[in-house]
C-alpha cells in the first residue's frame, strides 16, 4: 500500500437478503447517554431480531457493574454474526444515501489507514481529529474492541471537497443500478439506502480522489487534512490504541496489510448542503442554577472576564451568549472578554475548574434542545449553547489546532449514523 494513501477498499460485511435491516441498523452508541429510555424502546423495537444492538454498548450503561458481563455477550453476538448473519459482501467501498430532517447526505463507507491518524497533542497528520481527544474515555471502549472478531462503524470524516470529486462520480453511478440495500432507520432515524462500489474504474477514481485530497496544502502553506473527524472522535482513537498494541507483536511486513491497521468509517463531504452542525449543551446534575451562576460569576471574574445574567446579558459590546435552563425557565447568559476565542471553550473551561469542588454534580453532553429541555424538567439545569458555524470548522483545526471537546454534533442525536455494515478485525 501506498504510505501516503489515506484509505483502501475493504471487505464490508452485510446481513443476508432476509434480514430485517430496519431492526438491524442502530443508532451510534454514544447518543442518549442520559436518556435509557431511548434504549429501552430500541430494545424493545429488535425484539429477537438479528440486530447490531447485541453488538454494541450503549454509553448509557458504561457505569453499570454488570459491563464485562456485557462485554463479553458482544463478543459471542459477533462471532454467532459471522457465522450466520453477515453472509454478504462488498469488496471495495459502499456509497450510500442517508434520508433525514436536513435533507440527503452522501457517504463512502471505506477503511481509512490509521498509519496516517493520530491524535497527540499537536500533530499534524493527513486524518486527523477536530476536538480534543479526552483519554480517559479510551479504556472502556478498548475492552470492547480488545476481543471483538469484527467492527461496526459509526465514525463520520469529513472530507473539504468542494468539487465534489470523491463522491460525485458515485452518485452517477448509483442512480444507474439497483441499491445494495435499502431501508427505514428505527425511531425517527429517517431512511438510508446503499451501493456496492466493486468497479475498478471506480474504486481507482475513489483512489485518485483520496490522494489528491492527501495531497492539498492546508492555509498558509500549512499541512494538509485530507480526512478530519466529524463524529465518533474517540471510536476512531480507540481504534487507533487497539492497532498500537497489535502493531508491537509484528514484524514490519505483517503489519503492512493487518486488518487491524484499518477502520471502517463513513466520508462525508462537508461542503455537502444537508450536513447541518448543531451545538453539543451541557446539561449539569446535582446542582441549582443560582449555584452554576454564583460559580460563573466568579471564574469568570477571575479570567478578567464580565458575566452577565438575564437583561443585562442582552446589551452592550460583543459577547459570547448562552442561555441557562432550568425548572425556573430560560435566563439569557452572556462572557465578555473571555481568554477562550469560543463560547464552548469558555464553558468548558468553567466546568473544568467548578466541578471538582462540587463532588455531587455532574456533567453530561445533550445533543438537540429538546433533550436538553426534558433533562432540566427533570431536575437537571442546562447550558444552552449558540449555533456552531461549520465553515470555521477546518480552518479553525488548521490554524489552532483541535477545538474544545464536545464542541459540535453533526446533526441531531437521531441523524447520527447508524451502524449497518461490518468489517472483520482480525
Amino acid at each position: 500500500m501506498n504510505k501516503s494513501r489515506i484509505l483502501a477498499p475493504a471487505r464490508i460485511l452485510l446481513p443476508g437478503e432476509g434480514t430485517d435491516l430496519s431492526r438491524w441498523a442502530v443508532l451510534a452508541c454514544d447518543q442518549f447517554t442520559s436518556q435509557p429510555e431511548y434504549w429501552q424502546q430500541a430494545r424493545a423495537f429488535v425484539g429477537g431480531a438479528p440486530s447490531c444492538l447485541d453488538l454494541i454498548l450503549p454509553e448509557v450503561y458504561l457505569d453499570r457493574p454488570d459491563v464485562p458481563q456485557r462485554i463479553a455477550a458482544i463478543h459471542q453476538a459477533m462471532r454467532i454474526a459471522l457465522e450466520g448473519v453477515l453472509t454478504r459482501a462488498v469488496d471495495g467501498f459502499v456509497y450510500l444515501r442517508r434520508t433525514t430532517d436536513s435533507g440527503v447526505r452522501e457517504g463512502l463507507v471505506a477503511a481509512v489507514d490509521l498509519e496516517q491518524y493520530s491524535y497527540a497533542p499537536g500533530e499534524r497528520p493527513l486524518i486527523r481529529p477536530t476536538e480534543r481527544t479526552v483519554t480517559e474515555r479510551i479504556p472502556p471502549r478498548l475492552e470492547v474492541r480488545r476481543g471483538a472478531p469484527l467492527e461496526c462503524p459509526h465514525i463520520l470524516m469529513l472530507a473539504d471537497d468542494p468539487e465534489n470529486t470523491l463522491l460525485g462520480p458515485l452518485a452517477a453511478a448509483a442512480d444507474r443500478t439497483a441499491p445494495l440495500y435499502d431501508t427505514p432507520l428505527m425511531l425517527g432515524g429517517g431512511r438510508v439506502a446503499g451501493w456496492a462500489v466493486t468497479d475498478p474504474a471506480l474504486v481507482a477514481g475513489v483512489l485518485r480522489a483520496a490522494d489528491a485530497l492527501a495531497a492539498r496544502p492546508g492555509p498558509n502553506g500549512l499541512p494538509p487534512i485530507a480526512l478530519a473527524v466529524g463524529d465518533g472522535n474517540h471510536s476512531l482513537a480507540t481504534a487507533k490504541a487497539w492497532w498500537e498494541e497489535v502493531k508491537a507483536t509484528l514484524s514490519p511486513a505483517e503489519a503492512e496489510g493487518h486488518p487491524a491497521r484499518y477502520c471502517l468509517v463513513e466520508i462525508e463531504n462537508i461542503h455537502a448542503p444537508a450536513i447541518q452542525f448543531e451545538p453539543i449543551h451541557r446539561a449539569v446534575f446535582g446542582t441549582t442554577a443560582d449555584a452554576l451562576r454564583e460559580g460563573m460569576s466568579r471564574f469568570f471574574a477571575a479570567q478578567g472576564a464580565v458575566f452577565c445574567c438575564g437583561a443585562a446579558a442582552k446589551e452592550g459590546a460583543p459577547a459570547q451568549r448562552f442561555t441557562l435552563l432550568s425548572k425556573e425557565g430560560r435566563l439569557p447568559c452572556s462572557v465578555t472578554g473571555s481568554p477562550s476565542p469560543l463560547c464552548v471553550g469558555s464553558i468548558e473551561a468553567f466546568l473544568a475548574d467548578w466541578l471538582p469542588g462540587c463532588p455531587g454534580a455532574r456533567v453530561d453532553y445533550i445533543h438537540g434542545e429538546a433533550s436538553l429541555a426534558a433533562l432540566t424538567a427533570q431536575g437537571a439545569v442546562g447550558l444552552l449553547l449558540p449555533p456552531f458555524e461549520k465553515a470555521d470548522l477546518l480552518r479553525g483545526v488548521h490554524l489552532g489546532g483541535v477545538l474544545p471537546k464536545k464542541t459540535f454534533s453533526m446533526g441531531h442525536a437521531e441523524e447520527k449514523r447508524y451502524y449497518l455494515e461490518c468489517r472483520a478485525i482480525r
